[in-house]
């Protein structure tokens, strides 16, 4: 799950970590109202919105006075920003950080994520701060440190004072960056997050360690214990397909190709997608049931993938263990009887309860194509599609 950059800092402004003041504004007259009341000299107007690269995109603008915080508000308000995250669709912004100018001496780089290669948390640092760190690693992979921290103690005192020399923070602000980099990691594990990023870090004129964007996605797994991160969810941000599996509990990300998969598990469901790229056709979803599903979710599977008017032909492909074919088979009857299901339809069906399962399909009365295996599937779909 991700947030919005103010709700970010809200976050760890409760473990310490230094940040700029500011305040949200969802209309012009209540950016304007905001810089009035941190009346400070220059408001920086940033878009929100659940991507990175908006500075690029021209969705943060620096201010000197209320008549330009007013224009800057009106140009960006209602704008949709199209960055290297959003895709080409882009994102409309609805709401804007009012944030209080800072004094930016240089600026460095700091983000927490979870290495899956050691199964620790590692905290990387760079002096190339405001750089997408994908681009620092590309080309000046020596310019990134990495400290892998040990679950058990946390991240050590000489790690974050480690990294902060690395990265050339000036010596009399050292104690201060060991002291926000151990904020920061508090913060990563006390909330669950998956990543925790600062892009950028600044060391201030007047001596402060801060940071001036801060991103943070959460393990949606251990939202459960964390209903105040939950209450910042913003459903404008997300595609309103993967909200409603969400509800089904779900697991759906919606791609731009246009042949809708439903798989059970996550690494069937992968290689559906690559099976189906190579022979020529374009994933329009991955959406994994899971091993429990039942009818009914399915159903709801189902009708997610429908929704999708991008969609131009479905691809069932399921290898029975767990999750029984004819609860599979019944849920794909129900939704395309309630939806009046129109497009091509391939089902690949193996395992447990498999024949009952190609039974009920059989026997329904629907124009649905059988497929032998997973490359005969994908075959078949692949070239319905390009038929229609």
């Amino acid at each position: 799950m991700n947030i919005h950059e103010y709700q970010g800092k809200e976050v760890l402004r409760q473990y310490g970590v230094a940040v700029p003041e500011g305040k949200v504004a969802f209309t012009v007259e209540e950016a304007v109202e905001a810089a009035k009341e941190l009346g400070t000299k220059v408001v920086v107007v940033k878009a929100q919105i659940h991507a990175g690269g908006r500075g690029k995109a021209g969705g943060v603008k620096v201010a000197k006075s209320l008549d330009e915080v007013r224009t800057y508000a009106s140009d960006i308000l209602g704008k949709t920003l199209v960055t290297h995250q959003t895709g080409p669709e882009g994102k409309e912004v609805k709401r804007l950080l009012i944030e209080q100018g800072c004094d930016i001496k240089k600026e460095y780089y700091v983000g927490v994520v979870v290495d899956r290669g050691t199964g620790r948390v590692v905290m990387m640092a760079s002096e190339e701060g405001g750089t997408e760190i994908e681009e620092v690693a590309a080309h000046t992979p020596e310019k990134i440190f990495k400290e892998v921290i040990d679950p058990a103690i946390g991240l050590q005192p000489f790690q974050a004072r480690k990294l902060a020399y690395a990265i050339n923070i000036p010596g009399e602000l050292v104690n201060k960056a060991v002291q926000f980099m151990t904020a920061l990691y508090t913060a990563f594990v006390d909330k669950d997050c998956s990543i925790a990023e600062i892009n950028p870090l600044v060391v201030t004129g007047d001596g402060n360690v801060m940071a001036l964007d801060a991103k943070l996605n959460f393990d949606s797994n251990a939202l459960f214990r964390h209903k105040d991160i939950v209450a910042l969810r913003d459903l404008d941000e997300e595609d309103e397909k993967e909200i409603a599996a969400s509800k089904f509990d779900l697991s759906y990300i919606a791609l731009d190709g246009n042949i809708g998969c439903m798989v059970n598990g996550a690494g069937l469901a992968m290689a559906t997608m690559d099976i189906i790229k190579y022979y020529g056709g374009e994933p329009a979803n991955f959406l994994d049931v899971g091993g429990g599903a039942t009818t009914e979710k399915v159903t709801e599977a189902f009708k997610i993938i429908l929704s999708d008017e991008a969609v131009k032909g479905i691809f069932v492909n399921i290898f029975g263990g767990i999750m029984r074919c004819d609860v599979i088979a019944n849920g794909v009857v129900e939704a395309a009887r309630q939806l009046g299901l129109t497009r091509p339809l391939v089902v690949r069906l193996e395992g447990t309860n498999v024949e009952l399962g190609k039974k009920i399909l059989n026997e329904s009365g629907l124009d649905i194509i059988a497929a032998d295996s997973m490359a005969d599937g994908a075959q078949k779909i692949v070239a319905k599609v390009k038929q229609a």
